[in-house]
């Protein structure tokens, strides 16, 4: 079904200016409310700080179209791989007591991934008929740099009508499957390349919630409710939203002629239920994609690392620490003039990226059209949410250039 919209709403909750051209930076509005009237997205929200100061939370246009209810801005939104920030910053949390060495073969913990194989020829149906034994073993350091030679069965790769032979998940399932079944699946395929040779985007991520899960012998759930949500005080986070809170959840729609709303099949990433994270079976913590949250939630977390490891009297891992994910390590050609450091890509030259930023800043996105970026020399957090998959719309990009420009 079409869905045409016809109005929008803003909400506004702050405005303090600290540090920004109050006239320039409500640029952002006209920027989010064209990208509604073009019908590219149904809703928003968009968070700026400064020095851990709030300057700018508004929502804008629909949560949900049908029903005509405005987006608010404590709504909750599937945030997809900006999940693997929060998981990345729970494996520093077991490094720094003393767990493990980021150089660690993976297969230390996870005995399935012992011994890998590098794919070389396949039929012409796809299926691997020939490998070779891999260089070494994947290092914890290559789940959080994505340079393990594991990638993702969504993405267009060699090893895709593998994956899919294997029934390996990408994440995103409410069925009634286990991570550690996930995971094994995904053990028992061959690599893309010898782990550390370049950078592949794929589920090392979700590999790295699992070694989370068997060091801690918690839930990668509870994990995170201990060690991240609770002591940061980030209380609409979660795997699979509690029912009182569901109603909060921002539709998912699809840009396909226009707006629809997705029964998750539209998109290179299958939602198996369009309903995730509400329904289902509620027991697969994909630590690469599976959490939703609010733009204030993932300030809050996104502050503590901008603070160096610690926000409001909490310390959740050590200023070291933060300066090494955020030290590049891996180089990529997603984004020119980056690369990638522990769980996040980081700029390293702004000619060659050819956008207004700072070298120095990290940032990552999620598939449904969430982005968020950290400027430590700005002190700056910026967090864009909107819920569409697939979709045309660089509006977090230009988001991000009306915040620089309205810098004092």
């Amino acid at each position: 079904m079409l869905i045409v919209l016809v109005t929008t709403t803003v909400i506004a909750e702050s405005e303090s200016s600290d540090g920004f051209n109050a006239s320039r930076l409500s640029r952002i509005d006209g920027a989010i409310n064209r990208e509604i009237a073009a019908g590219k997205i149904a809703g928003a929200v968009a968070l700026v700080s400064k020095d851990g100061e709030i300057a700018y939370h508004k929502a804008f246009g629909y949560a949900d179209i049908a029903s005509q209810t405005s987006m608010k801005i404590d709504a909750i939104f599937r945030i997809a791989s900006m999940t693997k920030a929060i998981t990345s910053v729970g494996a520093m949390i077991l490094y720094e007591r003393g767990h493990f060495q980021l150089n660690d073969p993976i297969s230390k913990f996870l005995p399935g991934f012992k011994n890998p194989e590098v794919v070389i020829d396949f039929n012409e149906a796809g299926e691997v008929i020939e490998t070779r034994p891999a260089a070494r073993e994947i290092s914890i350091s290559d789940l959080l740099t994505h340079s393990s030679g594991i990638s993702y069965k969504f993405m267009p790769q060699p090893l895709q009508r593998s994956y899919q032979l294997g029934g390996v998940i990408d994440g995103l399932t409410a069925g009634d499957v286990e991570l550690k079944e996930g995971i094994d699946r995904l053990a028992e395929q061959p690599l893309l390349f010898d782990p550390g040779d370049q950078f592949a985007y794929g589920l090392n991520t979700d590999v790295l919630g699992y070694l989370v899960e068997v060091i801690s012998g918690k839930s990668l759930d509870q994990f995170f409710q201990d060690e991240i949500f609770e002591p940061l005080g980030m209380n609409d986070t979660y795997f699979y939203l509690p029912m009182d809170k569901a109603k909060r959840l921002v539709t998912l729609y699809a840009e396909v002629d226009g707006l629809q709303v997705s029964d998750g099949t539209e998109a290179d990433i299958e939602l198996d239920n369009p309903r995730y994270p509400i329904e289902g079976a509620r027991k697969y913590f994909s630590g690469g994609a599976g959490l939703s949250s609010t733009a204030y939630d993932y300030f809050r977390f996104l502050e503590m690392l901008r603070a160096d490891g610690h926000l409001d009297g909490v310390r959740v891992i050590s200023r070291k620490s933060v300066e090494l994910m955020r030290t590049a390590k891996v180089g990529f050609d997603w984004f020119p003039g980056a690369s990638f450091g522990l769980g996040f890509a980081i700029i390293e030259d702004l000619g060659t990226r050819g956008e207004i930023g700072s070298v120095g800043s990290y940032s990552w996105g999620g598939a449904f059209n969430t982005a968020f970026w950290v400027d430590p020399s700005e002190r700056l957090v910026g967090i864009f949410m909107a819920q569409v998959r697939p979709y045309t719309s660089d509006i977090s990009y230009r988001f991000q250039t009306a915040v620089y420009q309205a810098l004092e």
